[in-house]
């Protein structure tokens, strides 16, 4: 009788042969950590002047809450007080409002620049990777064709 043959031997050579690039992950990871880096810097310092922003106008208000505040002879001058409070705030709140929006642009800017860099990176990376995989496969098949004979 003819025997059958044992392909366990041939399946555990052709896995060993395709080795896990390990070097790959790490700099996948890496990449990655990079990446994340200028991320969080680019959020962290929009956090940061909006938030200078916030005290900025948080402190002008309270200044002009100030004169509105203050005692008064007559009573018109309570609604001509109010009337420039209202009149200022306005104001501040168009000038901050700017500011704020000028804050996103410059993330949004950033961001951008950063994602197209990062996808240009990674398509470097893919490419690379995918020329060294197709080279490691047609050698490990090669191999496993050459034992099934």
């Amino acid at each position: 009788m003819t025997k059958t043959p044992d392909f366990t031997k041939v399946f555990q050579d052709a896995f060993g042969s395709m080795p896990v690039d390990a070097k790959a992950f790490q700099d996948a990871f890496k990449t990655q950590a990079a990446m994340a880096e200028k991320f969080s810097k680019v959020a962290l310092e929009a956090a940061e002047k909006s938030t200078e922003i916030s005290s900025k106008w948080a402190k002008d208000t309270i200044a002009k809450l100030g004169a509105v505040s203050k005692a008064k002879t007559e009573p018109t001058e309570y609604t001509k007080a109010a009337s420039d409070f209202a009149s200022s705030a306005a104001e501040s709140a168009a000038e901050h409002l700017a500011a704020f929006a000028e804050v996103a642009k410059k993330v949004q800017m950033e961001t951008v620049e950063l994602l197209l860099a990062a996808g240009k990176d990674l398509q470097e990376d893919a490419t690379a990777a995918v020329k060294k995989a197709t080279a490691e496969v047609t050698t490990a098949a090669k191999k496993v064709a050459a034992a099934a004979k």
